[in-house]
C-alpha cells in the first residue's frame, strides 16, 4: 500500500509542483487549499504524512495542527513556511508540528526530506 500524503497549501502553483513531484515517487496524494479543508480531510481520512502550510485562509496551519492534536490524531506533520524565526519554530513545536521545512524550497529537496521521514519511521 502506498503512503498517503495530504498537501495543504493555498498556493495552487506550489501545490501542483509538490503533487507532480510526489506522484512520480509513487505516493498517494490528496490536496487541500485552505485550513478548514485540511482540517476536515485530516479528521475524516487516514494519512501517513501531512504537508501543512503555515499561512492559509480559514485556519492557519498552527490552528489546524492544534485542532487535530486535540482530536487525538497523531499523523506526522511537516510545516511548510517562509517564517523561520526561532519563535515561529517554538510556536510550531508547541502546536504539535513534527517537522519544519522552510520556503522557498526545491520540490526535489522536499521529496528527499519526505523519504527520510518515512525511512526514520520504519526503523
Amino acid at each position: 500500500m502506498l503512503p498517503r500524503i495530504l498537501i495543504a497549501d493555498d498556493e495552487e502553483v506550489l501545490r501542483m509542483l509538490i503533487t507532480e513531484t510526489l506522484e512520480v515517487a509513487d505516493y498517494e496524494l490528496d490536496e487541500a487549499q485552505d485550513g478548514m479543508e485540511a482540517y476536515e480531510r485530516i479528521i475524516n481520512h487516514e494519512y501517513d504524512l501531512v504537508l501543512l502550510d503555515l499561512m492559509m485562509p480559514g485556519k492557519t496551519g498552527l490552528e489546524v495542527c492544534q485542532l487535530i492534536r486535540a482530536a487525538g490524531k497523531t499523523v506526522p506533520i511537516v510545516m511548510l513556511t517562509a517564517k523561520t524565526q526561532v519563535e515561529d519554530r517554538e510556536k510550531a513545536d508547541s502546536a504539535g508540528i513534527n517537522y519544519f521545512f522552510a520556503k522557498p524550497f526545491s520540490p526535489i529537496e522536499l521529496l528527499s526530506f519526505i523519504r527520510e521521514i518515512f525511512e526514520e519511521r520504519t526503523v
